[in-house]
């Protein structure tokens, strides 16, 4: 089935990966990014009336990846990738896409690292960080676009490194949560693929990671809404030192929460 794609952050690690497999398919692609790239056109998404949004008419779907890239980001930076979002969500809307498909991530869930809950799409919210929160409001966006008609999906990605061959292993950071949230290349892109194709989605908030075993994240909802089939999965491997070093973020965690408690209720 051809499809008209276009791709925001068509020149990052993502962006090359799906660009790839989707021209693969056959789809016709329009790129997009403020990096120049062989045959990527260069735009600003900050701009809310630039050539870029004339693009979108007549695309079937956009898959929205632009935006300054994950922590450490600054609220200046978090405050663009929403502005940018929102540029994406109006251009679409006005140029009559039939969706959009977010790159969200699963900083929305940082709150959770050591929490011994199961991460569902609809568990409450708990980013920690400017660029957690970002992603967070273009989720909130998503939702408010899709009660104007305009089909919606967030992805909430793992971790899909950009080193070459994106293997996995105990070298990963952020130690057995870094681990389990693995998504490999291939799962990477046939989740981008359904999410464009699924039919009968009006708003959707999933999670996108390999099937990892004993990993928080729970995926059945992406199998069931889009028709996910992952076919790779990883064990993490947490040796003494990763474990320690685990442990002293768990110990950081609680005394940053602790301190801001603190300095919460006094006032200031």
């Amino acid at each position: 089935m051809s499809k008209t794609v276009v791709i925001t952050g068509a020149a990052g690690s993502i962006g090359r990966k799906l660009r790839a497999h989707m021209a693969g398919l056959g789809w016709t692609l329009r790129l997009f990014d403020i990096a120049a790239d062989a045959g990527v056109e260069t735009a600003d998404l900050l701009e809310a009336e630039g050539a870029w949004t004339r693009a979108v008419a007549g695309a079937d779907t956009v898959i929205h990846l632009a935006g300054h890239p994950w922590p450490p980001n600054t609220w200046t930076q978090a405050r663009e990738n929403m502005d940018m979002t929102a540029n994406v969500l109006r251009a679409a809307r006005e140029h009559g896409a039939r969706r959009v498909v977010f790159a969200s991530s699963n900083w929305v869930m940082a709150g959770y690292r050591f929490a011994a809950v199961r991460l569902t799409p609809d568990l409450a919210p708990q980013p920690i960080n400017p660029y957690g929160a970002s992603k967070l409001a273009g989720e909130r966006m998503g939702r408010d676009a899709a009660a104007q008609r305009l089909s919606f999906i967030a992805l909430r990605i793992g971790w899909n490194q950009p080193t070459p061959g994106n293997v996995p292993g105990p070298h990963m950071i952020m130690g057995t949560w870094g681990q389990q949230m693995w998504l490999s290349d291939r799962d990477l892109c046939h989740g981008f693929e359904r999410a464009v194709l699924a039919e009968g989605i009006d708003f959707a908030v999933l999670n996108l990671e390999s099937d990892n075993p004993g990993m928080k994240w729970d995926i059945e909802p992406t199998k069931r809404v889009i028709g996910y089939a992952p076919r790779d999965g990883w064990t993490a491997v947490v040796d003494a030192e990763k474990a320690r070093q685990e442990e002293m973020a768990r110990r950081s965690r609680e005394l940053a929460a602790a301190l801001e408690d603190q300095v919460m209720q006094s006032g200031w």
